[in-house]
């Protein structure tokens, strides 16, 4: 442990050097770095898919979708924007302060760690990664050691694209990454659970190290009786069981109307019968269990409900079968703890008020969705909810639109990022006021009594 901990050390202190001295500022620098992650997963994407396939089963589509062409994309969006990010901003001088002029300058934070997780390997670990470059500093990358096929790939490929004086990875476990947080870094972000997140965050209070927290948490699809069932059921299926349910942004669970319920399970049955045909495990485009350890806790939940749909397992193929539960207890582990699997509970209310007290008696998830053929509705729950994100009619994708700030709130997380919002994440906003010296009024100096009717008008005090 003490030898792995100076090997980190040197390597942060070795990016840290080259931070300060002042070549990963220019935007050139920036836009270069950008080009190469755009590039790497554009031309290892066979490379990539395969490590994907290896680890999770992703096919080829769900792969670029949720990997591979949304960072490539993300990068090409931050490569063509950066110099307009980077551009000081100009604001006003009070009249007390003339003549004077302000500036808002954006300043590279320095040096951060970015720990990434295992059911998106590749963009949960590249998309802060294009924060960073975009904002100017240096990264060491810390892929998930659950998804080892993706983690090697990623430790080799990086070094062959990125300035390894800005840019390093590095692979394991717990101790790894122990190693790595006894660090003082100048920025962390992590994406992972509730309950690491808080070791983390303590971790970075040691030195007072800013963070960025994706903790994902329980998000609930809420289906008025004005929905149009078929299309919130098929988005509902397809946000589920994307990735076989391991998504943070995932609906994890629905309350639905009761004059609507039954209509709407058989319309989830149906959909997850047309996505993946009646037997699953045969399916192409139907994923797998990450590890032995998360099939065996997703596994235990099948028993706390009645199972609608679905249920079967194979514990050899890692594999849980697209599974919708009714009749579930309010207490139970499934609706309290966050599923991150091919799990959907579903629960009947009265309406939207009952399912407004269910959401807020609960902790702040990171996407909160609503079903209605009513703006009204929407309207409502979101003025009496709070969540990090929302969507209207569609669930899991909001990420995709870079213009709109990811992030959770409370329990699912803190900061936010994509697009400019990750930019603002990675560098401190620093304001400066340029006085000029010809003029200096003797007001604001003591004796205060001297001039004190002008000095009182202009500050007005009476």
């Amino acid at each position: 442990m003490a030898a792995m901990s100076t090997d980190i050390a040197a390597t942060l202190a070795r990016h840290r050097g080259y931070f300060q001295s002042g070549k990963t500022r220019p935007a050139a620098w920036r836009e270069q770095q950008l080009a190469a992650v755009a590039a790497l997963v554009t031309e290892k994407a066979d490379e990539l898919s395969k490590a994907l396939w290896s680890d999770l089963r992703r096919n080829r589509v769900e792969a670029a979708l949720g990997d591979l062409r949304i960072i490539a994309e993300e990068a090409t969006y931050a490569r063509r924007r950066v110099r307009r990010w980077m551009k000081p901003k100009r604001e006003g001088v009070p009249v007390f302060l003339w003549p004077g002029r302000t500036v808002i300058q954006f300043d590279p934070l320095g040096v951060g760690l970015i720990i990434g997780a295992w059911n998106y390997p590749i963009q949960l670990l590249f998309s802060p990664l294009i924060a960073a470059l975009s904002g100017g500093n240096a990264a060491v990358l810390k892929p998930s050691e659950v998804s080892p096929a993706s983690a090697e790939a990623i430790a080799r490929l990086v070094p062959q694209y990125l300035d390894r004086e800005a840019v390093s990875v590095v692979t394991g476990g717990v101790t790894e990454t122990t190693a790595l947080l006894e660090q003082r870094w100048d920025h962390i972000f992590f994406t992972g659970g509730t309950s690491i997140g808080r070791i983390v965050m303590a971790a970075a209070a040691k030195h007072l190290t800013p963070v960025v927290l994706e903790l994902g948490g329980k998000c609930p699809a809420i289906v008025d009786a004005s929905a149009d069932l078929k299309v919130a059921a098929r988005r509902i299926a397809h946000g589920r069981w994307l990735n076989a349910g391991q998504t943070c942004t995932a609906p994890d669970y629905v309350l639905v109307a009761k004059p609507v319920a039954r209509d709407f399970l058989g319309l989830v049955k149906q959909a997850v019968t047309d996505f993946y045909g009646a037997d699953p495990q045969k399916s192409p485009d139907y994923g797998r269990i990450v590890s032995s350890r998360h099939f065996e806790r997703v596994k235990a939940l099948l028993a706390q409900g009645t199972v609608f749909h679905g249920g079967q397992h194979d514990h050899n193929d890692l594999f849980i079968a697209p599974t919708i539960l009714t009749d579930v207890p309010p207490d139970a582990p499934v609706l309290q703890e966050e599923i991150f699997g091919p799990i959907l509970p579903v629960v009947e209310v009265e309406g939207v008020d009952q399912a407004i007290q269910h959401v807020n008696a609960r902790p702040h998830p990171l996407g909160l969705y609503v079903f209605t053929g009513d703006p009204s509705v929407a309207d409502r729950i979101f003025a009496a909810t709070s969540s990090g994100d929302a969507a209207v009619n569609d669930c899991t994708v909001q990420p995709i639109v870079r213009e709109l700030p990811f992030g959770g709130v409370g329990n699912s997380g803190m900061g936010k990022y994509h697009g400019k919002w990750g930019f603002l994440a990675y560098t401190n906003a620093r304001g400066v006021l340029y006085r000029g010296t010809k003029i200096d009024p003797p007001l604001r100096y003591p004796p205060y009594s001297r001039g004190a009717w002008l000095r009182d008008k202009v500050l007005g005090i009476r």
